[in-house]
């Protein structure tokens, strides 16, 4: 049976692969007279490239990264975060809303495997959500560094409904820069205004009551 994980490990692959050939050939085309030491440089160091790439593709699925999964406890929330530089949490509940959201974030992990997609229970987790002031589910906390940096709050700047888009998520998160994301309708990530704050303090959120 194949495995779509290592499928779109090995898709990605070839798509920095690709970038690195078209970088190098531009770096060439910008030699007048290029010379063999010139080329075997240009190889060497995209051959370098290409190998710390594949290094850190590696640890991100080694830590998880390229499926949506659900983290057990509290403790494994701390461990996620510090293992992965981004993180998306999912505080959800049995309820359609965070249906809704895990559709979506299960899309975007296999697609954005630099960032770890998790979700975690929030009526079985209260230390995290009092610390974090989750209040309104489904709530997505926007990790970077160990920080909660941003929010995502119900499907308040998605539309306000549970019709949005996958793309309308992946833009959102872009803007976060929890997310690479370089496709045709997204924005250019824009820094978040928000004050960045450790999962290890106490955090307060704007949220509206569920």
């Amino acid at each position: 049976m194949d495995n779509p994980i290592q499928e779109i490990l090995e898709k990605q692959l070839l798509t920095v692969a690709k970038a690195m050939e078209d970088k190098l050939d531009e770096e060439i085309a910008s030699l007048e007279k290029p010379d063999e030491d010139d080329l075997e440089v240009l190889r060497e160091r995209r051959l370098q490239q290409m190998k710390k790439m594949a290094e850190k593709r590696k640890r991100w699925m080694s830590h998880g990264h390229g499926e949506y999964t659900e983290i057990p406890s509290e403790k494994d929330f701390f461990a996620a975060v510090k293992a992965s530089e981004r993180v998306v949490c999912h505080f959800y509940r049995e309820n359609w809303p965070c249906k809704v959201m895990d559709k979506h974030l299960g899309i975007l992990a296999k697609q954005h495997i630099e960032t770890r997609f998790v979700k975690i229970q929030a009526e079985k987790s209260p230390f995290l959500a009092e610390r974090l002031k989750i209040v309104v589910l489904p709530t997505l906390a926007l990790i970077k560094n160990t920080k909660v940096d941003d929010y995502v709050v119900g499907f308040n700047e998605l539309g306000g409904k549970g019709d949005f888009s996958t793309e309308d998520l992946e833009e959102r998160l872009a803007r976060a820069q929890v997310i690479h994301y370089e496709g045709e309708s997204s924005h250019k990530p824009k820094s978040t205004t928000q004050t960045k704050r450790s999962v290890r303090q106490s955090a307060r959120s704007d949220s509206d009551s569920e």
